[in-house]
């Protein structure tokens, strides 16, 4: 197995054609057919369902294509890696964050690497912790950073960051930082959260404050948006919770309160796949060593 035979899979499975596909790799279909049972024999497992009018993949097929996507991705990138190490080139550092943590401390995190690794391109993506757990463990991504994250056996992480919650509220609510006096005063109001799917562990940290004063919030709307939460908390369709430094910068008209006496917090918090390390010892150990000036 070679990865044009991996590439002649991938090929073949977005056009499910082997006539299309034969013609666009410039060979003979029936060498095309050949590659493939030939792969198919070696590896023990039939990719592809065939009869005389469809082409489609088999479960096993399925599972290959995407693996295969994930090797020749590696691949490439190993190859541009090692040309800017030649080069003597930074290279580049795929960075995934939520939304508190731009707001807070990855402009200085940012800062410190283009400090100490000069030249380096940071290709930045604001992503939800799950799909962060992921991109780390299949290699998309060199570092997440994220808010409260349930961090997998198979990734490192350190707390970088501790912020309080702030109970997003609209301007006209009556409640406001002088009469507040603990969190019960919600029990009947309307919640805006994320998404369990998307950060389960945060959500559970969320619905804990409610719980701690007495009752189940009743969730009325999702989103993994914070500038989204904003909206709909002035638009008056709910309230919600928010690390403080989500607020930074925020120009909306609605209010806050800091929650300074409730046992939870947000954990501004730095993810990587330990493989990743020694591409850029240095950097990794600068991260590693990191604290909020």
């Amino acid at each position: 197995m070679n990865f044009q035979q991996l590439k002649n899979v991938l090929l073949l499975s977005e056009k499910l054609n082997f006539t299309r596909a034969a013609e666009e790799l410039n060979i003979v279909q029936p060498a095309l057919s050949r590659q493939i049972k030939q792969l198919e024999e070696e590896i023990g497992a039939t990719l592809f369902k065939r009869d005389k009018r469809n082409v489609k993949l088999t479960r096993a097929g399925i599972y290959f294509v995407n693996e295969a996507k994930k090797l020749i991705s590696q691949s490439e990138r190993m190859k541009q890696q090692t040309a800017h190490i030649h080069n003597g080139e930074a290279g580049e550092i795929r960075i995934a964050f939520t939304h508190s943590i731009m707001q807070t401390i990855l402009p200085d995190i940012l800062r410190t690497i283009n400090k100490h690794t000069p030249g380096i391109k940071a290709i930045l993506k604001e992503m939800n912790n799950r799909d962060q757990y992921l991109a780390l463990q299949q290699n998309d991504l060199d570092i997440g950073f994220a808010t409260n994250p349930m961090v997998p056996v198979n990734l490192k992480s350190k707390v970088l960051h501790i912020d309080n919650f702030v109970i997003l509220l609209p301007e006209s609510h009556p409640v406001n930082e002088n009469n507040y006096e603990d969190f019960s005063v919600f029990s009947k109001e309307e919640f805006i959260f994320p998404t369990v799917s998307d950060g389960p562990n945060y959500v559970h940290i969320l619905e804990s404050i409610c719980v701690d004063a007495g009752f189940t919030p009743r969730v009325v709307h999702e989103t993994d948006s914070a500038s989204t939460s904003f909206r709909l908390v002035e638009a008056g369709l709910g309230i919600s919770l928010e690390p403080i430094s989500s607020l930074h910068g925020h120009e909306f008209p609605i209010k806050s309160i800091e929650l300074k006496d409730i046992r939870q917090k947000a954990k501004l918090t730095m993810m990587w796949n330990p493989e990743r390390e020694s591409e850029y010892p240095d950097l990794f150990e600068l991260l590693k060593s990191w604290k909020v000036h």
